[in-house]
């Protein structure tokens, strides 16, 4: 699984990079200004919980924990409800997509709480 969350961070990246180019370049003057707003904050939720991604995949190479593997998914489904209704929103205007949203948003809550939840199962690395 460590894999798997490590390669879709690294897809993840690429398309994030990809959409911010694209939304600095091509749609800054091709969609409005509140639209935009909707895109620069699904490039920047993407950005942080990509990360997220990415650093709860190396933690479980080492440490296969429950609550981890748990909070990788919730990641990854923020990333998906939360920045990819507001980049369709920005898109199309398609306002019912909204209801999204706000789902995406409890999942990198509860992606938060399972990652600290998982950090506090693991074993103390520390020498005494």
């Amino acid at each position: 699984m460590a894999r798997r969350f490590i390669i879709i961070a690294g897809i993840s990246g690429l398309l994030l990079v990809t959409l911010g180019a694209f939304g600095a370049h091509a749609l800054e003057r091709a969609i409005p200004a509140t639209h935009m707003v909707w895109w620069q904050k699904a490039v920047h939720y993407q950005g942080l919980h990509t990360l997220a991604l990415l650093a709860v995949g190396v933690l479980i190479l080492h440490h296969p924990v429950r609550a981890l593997l748990l909070s990788g998914w919730l990641f990854l489904a923020g990333i998906l409800l939360f920045s990819g209704s507001l980049y369709v929103m920005a898109l199309t205007d398609l306002r019912s997509l909204a209801l999204l949203t706000p789902i995406g948003g409890t999942a990198f809550i509860a992606g938060w709480l399972t990652l600290v939840i998982g950090a506090w199962r693991l074993p103390d690395l520390h020498p005494r």
